[in-house]
C-alpha cells in the first residue's frame, strides 16, 4: 500500500498541534498565501533551482485555466534540537482549486506513474537539493527554468528572503510566474497529493514535506 495521504483539513487549520516524537511538539501558526496563474491549468510541483529544465513533467490531474491560490502550513517546532529550543518550518504548501472540500487525497500522479504498483509507504515525489520547492504551470518550465539556469542567485535570494512566506518569481521577458518556498527541513524527496471531490472535481494539491507525524505514520525525523 503506498504511503497514507495527509490529514490535509488539520494541517491548514491555524492552531492545530502534533506530537512529532522525541519529545518534540509542532503547532500550525500561519497560513500565508501567494497567487499563481495557471494559463494552461497543468500544474508541476519540483524544485526549482535544480533541475527545473530536467524532465518535469505535469500532473495528469487538470484544472481550469485561471489564478489560484498558493498557501503555506507553516508551524513551529517546541523543542526541535533539545529542551527550550524551538524553530519555524512550512511543512506544506497547498494549491487550492476552489472552494469544494475534498472527500479524499491521493498521490498526484504523472505520465508513466502507476501508484499501484508501489509498495508499503512508498511514493512518488520529486527530489530537492537546494531546499525549495514550487508549484508552477507546465507552460512556465521554460521560461522560469531558463531564468534560474543564467543566474540562479536572485530566484535563491528571492525565496530564502521571503522566508516562512511563498516567494513569487516572475520571468519578466513573458510574464511567466512560479510560486516558491522553503521544504520543511530542507533536502529530501517530498509527495504531492491532489484533492478530489466525491464527483472527482479537483479540489487543491499539496505538496508535504515530513515535518509534523500524520496518522498511520511513523515518527517524523529533523
Amino acid at each position: 500500500m503506498p504511503l497514507a495521504a495527509p490529514d490535509v483539513a488539520r494541517l491548514f487549520t491555524a492552531g492545530s498541534q502534533y506530537d512529532c516524537g522525541g519529545d518534540r511538539t509542532a503547532t500550525v501558526v500561519a497560513l500565508p498565501e501567494a497567487v499563481l496563474a495557471l494559463p494552461t491549468g497543468r500544474v508541476v510541483a519540483c524544485d526549482p533551482v535544480i533541475g527545473l529544465l530536467d524532465e518535469n513533467e505535469p500532473f495528469l490531474a487538470e484544472v481550469p485555466p485561471g489564478s489560484y491560490p498558493v498557501t503555506l502550513a507553516v508551524v513551529e517546532v517546541r523543542d526541535a534540537y533539545g529542551p527550550g529550543s524551538a524553530d519555524t518550518r512550512i511543512a506544506a504548501a497547498m494549491l487550492r482549486i476552489g472552494d469544494r472540500p475534498a472527500a479524499h487525497w491521493e498521490l498526484a500522479l504523472s505520465e508513466g506513474q502507476d501508484a499501484a504498483r508501489l509498495g508499503r509507504g512508498d511514493f512518488f515525489g520529486y527530489g530537492v537539493d537546494a531546499g525549495t520547492g514550487c508549484f508552477l504551470d507546465a507552460s512556465a518550465v521554460g521560461p522560469i527554468g531558463e531564468l534560474v539556469e543564467r543566474d540562479s542567485d536572485p530566484v535563491v535570494d528571492a525565496i530564502f528572503d521571503a522566508g516562512h512566506h511563498p516567494a513569487t518569481v516572475t520571468e519578466p521577458a513573458t510574464g511567466h510566474v512560479m510560486v516558491a518556498f522553503a521544504t520543511g527541513w530542507g533536502d529530501g524527496h517530498y509527495p504531492t497529493w491532489v484533492g478530489r471531490t466525491a464527483d472527482g472535481e479537483v479540489t487543491g494539491f499539496v505538496s508535504e514535506f515530513f515535518v509534523v507525524r500524520q496518522p498511520g505514520r511513523g515518527p517524523v525525523e529533523a
